[in-house]
């Protein structure tokens, strides 16, 4: 058995769980996915780590785990920064970021939850908490419901005390969003926060169309006007609209949100902490937005999402996402001790981050 400063990797434990979503994504998505690895050392210390994808990729993240990860991570000390290296430059023929990052994640957010564990501190406490509370808004994906719908969805985020919201926009037909958005302003008032999302959907003339018709609802950001690699549609954009753009959720590496920022056109950061490779990266990304002036909202994921926010930096929002989080989907055997009340998340984990799993209750576990 070894000790804490000699301790090393035995094992990593890999099983998925399938959740049905309570009402169908744009698009069809009807589920989310995760992908639970529960890591152990030679002295018996366990941390838990996930994966987590709204429609594939599941089993190739799993294969990754059990076939090609512990030979990265076998016998070496369990420590996050470097093992996070070890496993990004073992995977790299697999890719840089998509199915490997998601992979190097799963074994990144154990790895952190077993070093809180073993200090006996919450995540928060681990990383260093900055802030005691951070913003929250209610966030849904709606771009096909009807404006009833989606108006008693916003409405139910200002009764749950939501002071932001976020719609999503896109439409084939241009009026339909305007009408829409229109809607949703006059609900919210002057006073709270209009986010759009256009989910990558325009192109640069489209998107040049659209946020002329917009900019009059005094949008706080557009998330993802564009293809989220296209970073000369970008600059070019930002030469034609002062609504500020918030990108990151398809951004998968370090490297691609350096350039995003480099480039001017990155004026919120949304990094989803599985798809840029874990907890780890994530920190990085964090910390370089804040060098050139820039907040991070992360993106879902909003009880992991919620703690990271309270150590970075910049903070902008958590993404309370409307009946998608761990909890609502039923994926938790515990409370995590995170809690979005009143538009604002807190954080109280206990040891490690909080989120214990329930077992499988399908043959897909």
């Amino acid at each position: 058995m070894g000790t804490a400063a000699h301790d090393t990797v035995a094992g990593l434990a890999v099983r998925t769980l399938e959740l049905p979503l309570h009402r169908a994504w744009d698009g069809g998505v009807t589920h989310n996915h995760l992908v639970i690895t529960r890591l152990t050392t030679a002295s018996g210390a366990e941390g838990t780590g996930f994966a987590w994808t709204p429609r594939v990729g599941v089993g190739a993240v799993r294969a990754l785990l059990e076939e090609d990860c512990p030979a990265a991570l076998v016998g070496r000390p369990p420590d996050p920064g470097p093992r996070w290296a070890d496993l990004t430059a073992h995977l790299a023929d697999a890719g840089s970021g998509g199915l490997a990052a998601m992979a190097v994640a799963a074994v990144d957010i154990a790895l952190w939850d077993l070093a809180a564990r073993r200090a006996e501190r919450g995540l928060v406490g681990l990383i260093g908490a900055r802030r005691s509370r951070v913003a929250a808004y209610g966030s849904g994906v709606n771009l096909d419901y009807d404006l009833p719908d989606l108006l008693e969805q916003v409405r139910g985020w200002l009764a749950a005390g939501h002071r932001a919201v976020k719609v999503k926009v896109g439409s084939a037909d241009l009026e339909r969003d305007v009408e829409r958005v229109a809607q949703v302003r006059r609900v919210l008032g002057p006073g709270r926060r209009l986010m759009l999302d256009a989910n990558q959907r325009w192109d640069l003339p489209a998107a040049v169309r659209a946020l002329r018709a917009l900019e009059r609802f005094e949008p706080y950001w557009v998330e993802e006007p564009l293809p989220a690699e296209d970073l000369a549609a970008h600059v070019e954009l930002r030469r034609r609209t002062a609504v500020p753009f918030a990108i990151g959720e398809n951004l998968r590496t370090v490297r691609a949100f350096e350039a995003a920022l480099a480039a001017g056109v990155c004026d919120i950061a949304q990094p989803n902490a599985v798809r840029v490779g874990g907890i780890t990266p994530f920190l990085r990304i964090a910390e370089l937005a804040a060098h050139r002036g820039v907040p991070v909202a992360p993106h879902l994921l909003p009880e992991l999402s919620a703690q990271l926010a309270l150590c970075v930096p910049r903070a902008e929002m958590v993404e309370d996402i409307d009946r998608a989080s761990f909890a609502a989907l039923g994926a938790l055997a515990a409370p995590s001790g995170v809690r979005i009340t009143g538009g604002w998340a807190e954080a109280s984990t206990g040891p490690g981050h909080g989120l214990r799993f329930r077992e499988a209750d399908s043959a897909a576990g």
